[in-house]
Parts: structure tokens; C-alpha cells; sequence
């Protein structure tokens, strides 16, 4: 994990303790940061330090950590970086701040990266029982779980795909967008579609898979569409969205909706009027 960061970041994370390591911030000339069980603190040489002893990473450094996470070819990552982000081996995820460049209207790169957002992927075994319990231990439900970034909707989301493999064997299709979905472990009956917008993977991968059920991250108001589509078509679909009430959702085509209260904890359960699930 992390093996892109070049020597001194890599130095100051080897201090840590990385099974609490959720996201590593990267500012050129700032205080290198990092958020460790919830908690956001600076890191220095040798691991939690006070602001003023903490490492300032260089502008080389930002960009040695993107050339390194894209195998040392941004051509290979392109399509991503268009996007603002490359996903690493291991399903890091690096967000990228700096200038955009474009032509003829569309992003065509990023150049002078200013800041990285490095999302470290986690495995926690048995974080979605609740949910499983409380929605599909009778049927299989469509649901969407919603919370903040950095709450752990990728987290519980992944679990919750290893928990329906290996409890009911159906065909589940991963569209994993970001590459950041299926690191780990998704089940023996899952198939993944990375790095491919939710509509083409969605159409595509019902064509080609005949899944019983879908796995998507991140939703966006465009991404409807596609999702109710497949539920219309008898698919299951499992999903998360950065929002944070239920009043928020654009489209209430779910039967489920898990609302996170904190660090992969469920907070409330509702159905698809609204109210409380017991």
C-alpha cells in the first residue's frame, strides 16, 4: 500500500500505524497531514508531529507520487486524470489539484499539481452485517447508502457485496468507476467492470454478465438514469451517494436507505417512503 509516495513521505508513514490510515494529504509547501482513525494530524519524520515540525512537501514530490501511481505512464491513466484523480495498485485513490488544461472546451489534462488527496481503501469484515440483517436477509432490495465523504460508504458497500456473494451465490456486477471499489475482497460470484462511466457500465455489463445485481459507488444526478433502468429491469442495485438526509435524494427509486452516522456506522435505516426500518 502507498508504495508510489517518494522516500520522505513514504519515511513519515512507516511511523504510523496504517490499518488507522484513511486519507493522506499532500499540500506543496504545507504541512503534510493525514487523517488516522477519524482524526486529522500533521506527520513528520518520525510519524505524529505539531505543525511546525511537520514535513513540507515539494512540488516534485506531488508530481514523482501522480507519475509514480500511474505505473510511470500518464498516457495510461488519461481518462482518469481527466477526471482530477489516478487510482493506485492497491485502490488508492489520488485526487489532484493544480491547473487544468483544456481544449476545445473539454479537460484535456492537469498541470502544476498543487495538492493530492490520497484515499487509502480498507477492509473491514462483517461492518455491513447490520444492514444485510435489516435489508436483504428476506429479499434482495435495491438500496442506496447515504453519507459525507469520508464516512466509509466504500467500506460498508464492499462488505456488503462479499456478504450477498457468499450468502445467496447470484451474479453481482461491480461498476467500479474509480478503481476503488474492489479493493478487496467482493465475494466469489462478483465480476468488475473498472474505470468506465456508470451508463456504459451499466449497459454493457447487463448485456454481457446477466447480473442478478449491481454494485455501484458515488452517485450523481446524471447516474439515475441508468439505475433505474436496471431496477425496472429486475436487478437489484446497491449504491451509495454523498448526501446526508433522505430529503436530498434527487430521485427516490430505492426500496432501502442507509444513512451513516459516523465512521462506517449505521446510523438510521428507511424505506422508501421515508420512514424508520426496525
Amino acid at each position: 500500500m502507498l508504495n508510489f509516495l517518494p522516500k520522505r513521505l513514504k519515511n513519515c508513514v512507516e511511523h504510523i500505524n496504517c490499518n488507522l490510515l484513511y486519507e493522506l494529504r499532500v499540500r506543496a509547501g504545507k504541512p503534510l497531514s493525514a487523517n488516522l482513525g477519524g482524526q486529522y494530524v500533521y506527520l513528520g519524520e518520525q510519524g505524529v508531529s505539531d505543525s511546525s515540525s511537520a514535513l513540507l512537501p515539494t512540488e516534485k514530490e506531488l508530481e514523482e507520487t501522480v507519475y509514480a501511481a500511474s505505473d510511470y505512464s500518464v498516457y495510461a491513466v488519461e481518462n482518469q486524470l481527466k477526471e482530477g484523480f489516478v487510482t493506485g495498485k492497491e485502490g488508492e485513490r489520488i485526487g489532484i489539484a493544480g491547473a487544468y488544461v483544456y481544449e476545445n472546451g473539454r479537460v484535456l489534462s492537469i498541470r502544476a499539481v498543487t495538492s493530492l488527496c490520497i484515499r487509502v481503501p480498507h477492509e473491514i469484515r462483517g461492518c455491513a452485517e447490520e444492514i444485510y440483517t435489516k435489508c436483504l436477509s428476506d429479499e434482495l432490495l435495491s438500496l442506496l447508502i447515504l453519507a459525507p465523504p469520508g464516512d466509509g460508504k466504500t467500506t460498508v458497500l464492499r462488505d456488503l457485496c462479499r456478504l450477498v456473494s457468499e450468502r445467496t451465490q447470484k451474479n453481482i456486477l461491480v461498476s467500479d468507476e474509480r478503481g476503488e471499489l474492489s479493493a478487496g475482497e467482493l465475494g466469489k460470484t462478483s465480476d468488475v467492470i473498472r474505470f468506465a462511466d456508470k451508463l456504459t457500465a451499466f449497459t454493457a455489463g447487463i448485456r454481457a454478465m446477466r447480473p442478478d445485481i449491481i454494485v455501484t459507488d458515488e452517485l450523481l444526478p446524471d447516474d439515475y438514469k441508468a439505475v433505474k433502468r436496471a431496477i425496472a429491469g429486475g436487478i437489484s442495485v446497491f449504491a451509495s451517494a454523498h448526501l446526508k438526509k433522505f430529503s436530498d435524494v434527487p430521485e427516490k427509486i430505492f426500496s432501502r436507505y442507509v444513512l451513516l452516522d459516523g465512521l462506517g456506522k449505521v446510523g438510521r435505516v428507511l424505506d422508501e417512503g421515508g420512514k424508520d426500518v426496525d
